[in-house]
């Protein structure tokens, strides 16, 4: 059975580490930094076979050239985008990612928005989805757009409700503060608040997320709500017509006031 733990880097950032109990071959997912993950290699006695990429974005790939020094024989996944050089295995919609020695396979999606060509890896209950979703949140738009990054949470959000979302950073108790503002009078962001506060404070990480509390708390996911749609038309001042307006809305609303 596929194991997952979370390796820390720089400020907030997760590198995922995948293993089979009993293997000594793992991969990561998104390693922007290699000092991490060779300490942890090296402390659970375990060789790489294989990186996992989400995005261009240096703080998921800067760690990918050392570890390549290092681990010659391993596969490098990651999308089409001539920005990462170094994948072996460039990857696009519906692509099938399967390691020998690691029981998950990983289907490939599509989630532009945060950059252009940004993909997660789905496996059964599992969602590597980068900087797309986050807990309680969502990525900004950079080389992506908007309406881009509407399609991809309206698409994670169709995923079977106990998918556990793995993303990449802990954001996830600012995350739940813009949620406050959008939806001030939910208990359910609340009542995740405080169980959030707990998690930190013992020094665990709050992801990774299930989807279902993801529907129920994220206001990136929640853009066909009554209520949401009404605070990101109050912000706006003018009737949001379709879904993807309302998240435009939330997302500028979040950028420009409360980052």
């Amino acid at each position: 059975m596929l194991a997952i733990s979370p390796i820390e880097a720089f400020d907030d950032n997760y590198i995922w580490l995948l293993k089979d109990p009993g293997s000594t071959l793992a991969a990561v997912v998104d390693p922007g930094d290699e000092d991490p993950v060779l300490a942890t290699l090296e402390a659970q006695r375990l060789e790489l076979g294989a990186i996992l990429v989400t995005h261009h974005h240096y703080d998921h790939v800067g760690g990918i050239d050392a570890l390549r020094k290092a681990f010659p024989q391993a596969r490098i996944f990651g999308p089409h985008d001539r920005r990462i050089r170094t994948l072996t295995d460039p990857l696009g919609e519906g692509d099938q990612v399967r390691v020998p020695w690691i029981s998950e396979s990983f289907r490939v999606l599509e989630v532009p928005g945060h950059t252009s060509t940004h993909i997660a890896y789905l496996g059964v209950g599992i969602l590597f989805c980068g900087d797309t979703l986050f807990a309680a949140g969502c990525g900004r738009v950079f080389d992506g757009t908007f309406e881009q990054l509407s399609a991809s949470l309206e698409r994670i959000a169709a995923l079977p409700p106990e998918t556990l979302c793995y993303c990449a950073h802990e954001y996830t108790l600012a995350n739940l503060g813009f949620a406050k503002w959008v939806e001030p009078e939910s208990t359910a962001v609340v009542q995740r608040e405080q169980a959030a506060l707990a998690i930190r404070e013992q020094g665990r990480p709050t992801v990774p997320s299930r989807l279902s509390e993801e529907l129920a708390t994220n206001p990136f996911l929640r853009t066909s709500v009554p209520e949401v749609k009404a605070a990101a038309e109050s912000q706006v001042g003018m009737p949001l017509a379709t879904t993807a307006e309302v998240f435009t809305a939330l997302r500028r609303w979040k950028d420009e006031k409360y980052d």
